[in-house]
């Protein structure tokens, strides 16, 4: 007998449905899904319609100051990093209104070999500082434009320059010359620019107590008819005492040209009549041979080439200056006629401690008469060498010239001074006259120094330093036969040396030194001896 089946109720449907969707679907017409979508787009059409539009951002000044910051940091980054290639197409001249177009090209002619941005930065900055060192402009300014638009990678530089206000301008003030006998009043007036090609006119003088040191006028053409050189010609009138060292006054007037002035080299014409006398009446006889007049006309030229990273301070790098002179180009028999050498090297090596650096250096230098019977004859005591002084060998490229801690004209061959008669007749009772220094035919100097930072900060700050040191020099002649008993091993053995210490304070464009010296070795009239001093070089 079969049984019954079982009653099973159906599933509930997972969407269940009124009648109205029954009916929707009977009649086909989408049904709920199409009125949800059509509620949520309505939705969305009303949300879009009442959000605001988004108002434009507006640039605050602050925001575009940080914007251009960021843009020069990046292009200082970049320039730091790589090269930006970069050509100058033109080069354009503002604010002249009296100087000539051509004297700022020539200056600014540099920049057109430039291929990078860096290298214009470099050059335009030479530009700038030979601009300014022509004293004929207030200001000058260099600024990089765009180039032509066609010509990508290219810049026009724009010199703007402002001319001196006024023509005229003027120094003066009082001065104490350590080779003088007195202090001097020193002024200066310069006419610039008066007909548009950089030209300076000047005059100066140095007036002394009792006489006038010095009187001169000039002119500088620092490109003279579209030259590569400048041209400078100075009339003179010079007076010097050399009474005490040497019992003799020198005046000079006359004419020197400088026909080439560059970087390394130097070549300058001189003609002067030159008197040398005695008022004292004490000269050695030596001296007394050479007073009264003679013609000097002379070619100089010097090399000179310094690498040192500075002057006042030298921690590295070398310097080398050589200078030659020729006098006696004149037909006149009262021309003075002589050859003249001087050598200087200089070397600065680091240490690496505390700052500190060795300098070495030694100068050189010889004269020497020519023409018929130069064996027999002297050279001209005023070109001759002469040795001490207050200047620091270290700075100057000038010759030998100073052995530290003697006084000026301080060392060197002597002679007696004239021996005048007392009252009642006797010589013997009257005062000794002392000596004139001579000079020498042959000189030679050598140094070393020493420098080193003092541990206290302040003081590095500032640039203040010590310096040991040691010095050393000679002079020997050679004319009126006198080299045929010139022995090498006399000559180094009569060296005179010092040694000493001090504290060097660098005052721009001065090195002062305070130094203590000590005469390791001098001779009888040698003018030196341990003690204080105070030196001033450039």
């Amino acid at each position: 007998m079969a049984k019954p089946d079982e009653f099973k109720p159906d599933p509930p449907s997972e969407n269940p449905k009124t009648e109205a969707d029954d009916t929707d679907d009977e009649n086909g017409d989408g049904g709920y899904e199409e009125e949800v979508e059509d509620t949520e787009e309505d939705e969305l059409d009303e949300e879009e319609e009442d959000e605001p539009e988004p108002e434009p951002r507006v640039r605050t000044p602050q925001s575009a100051v940080r914007m251009q910051r960021a843009k020069l940091e990046g292009l200082f980054q970049r320039l730091q990093t790589q090269s930006v290639p970069l050509r100058v197409h033109d080069v354009l001249i503002k604010g002249n209104t009296k100087t000539k177009d051509y004297l700022i090209e020539s200056e600014a002619a540099l920049l057109k070999n430039c291929t990078t941005m860096q290298e214009i930065l470099e050059v335009s900055r030479a530009v700038n500082f030979r601009l300014q060192a022509l004293e004929v402009f207030d200001s000058v300014k260099i600024t990089l434009d765009s180039g032509p638009p066609e010509l990508p990678g290219t810049s026009n530089v724009i010199v703007e320059v402002q001319e001196a206000k006024s023509p005229l301008s003027g120094e003066i003030g009082a001065y104490t010359k350590a080779e003088a006998r007195s202090s001097t009043v020193e002024g200066t007036l310069k006419f610039k620019n008066i007909f548009g090609h950089g030209d300076l006119w000047d005059g100066s003088f140095a007036y002394g107590w009792d006489h006038i040191s010095e009187l001169s006028a000039g002119v500088h053409f620092p490109r003279f008819r579209g030259s590569s050189f400048p041209l400078d010609v100075r009339a003179f009138l010079l007076s010097q005492d050399w009474l005490q060292f040497s019992s003799f006054k020198e005046r000079s007037m006359g004419l020197s040209v400088a026909l080439l002035s560059s970087r390394n080299h130097d070549l300058v014409y001189n003609l002067g009549w030159r008197t040398l006398t005695d008022p004292s009446q004490l000269a050695s006889r030596s001296v007394r041979r050479q007073l009264g007049h003679s013609l000097l006309s002379s070619l100089k030229y010097t090399f000179k080439v310094d690498r040192r990273n500075s002057t006042l301070r030298p921690v590295r790098g070398y310097a080398f200056a050589a200078t030659s002179q020729i006098a006696g180009l004149a037909p006149d028999s009262r021309c003075s006629r002589f050859l003249r050498q001087e050598v200087d090297l200089r070397y600065a090596i680091p240490l690496g401690i505390l700052n500190s650096a060795l300098n070495f250096g030694i100068s050189g230098g010889i004269v020497f008469p020519w023409g018929a019977g130069f064996k027999n004859m002297p050279s001209p005591l005023p070109d001759r060498f002469f040795l001490g002084g207050n200047s620091s060998p270290i700075s100057s490229l000038g010759g030998p010239t100073t052995v530290w801690g003697y006084r000026t004209r301080g060392l060197g061959p002597t002679e007696s001074r004239r021996q005048l008669k007392s009252n009642d007749g006797d010589t013997e009772d009257a005062a000794d006259p002392g000596v004139d220094f001579l000079g020498g035919d042959l000189a030679v100097t050598a140094f070393a120094d020493l420098s080193l930072d003092f541990p206290l900060k302040w003081f590095r700050d500032r640039g203040i330093h010590g310096h040991i040191f040691a010095s050393a020099g000679n002079l020997e002649r050679l004319t009126q036969n006198a080299y045929k008993d010139f022995s090498l091993q006399k000559f180094v053995s009569s060296f005179r040396t010092s040694v000493g210490a001090g504290i060097v304070v660098p005052i721009q464009p001065f090195r002062l030194e305070v130094n203590y010296y000590y005469m390791m070795k001098k001779f009888e009239h040698d003018r030196g001896k341990p003690r204080f001093g105070v030196t001033f070089s450039m």
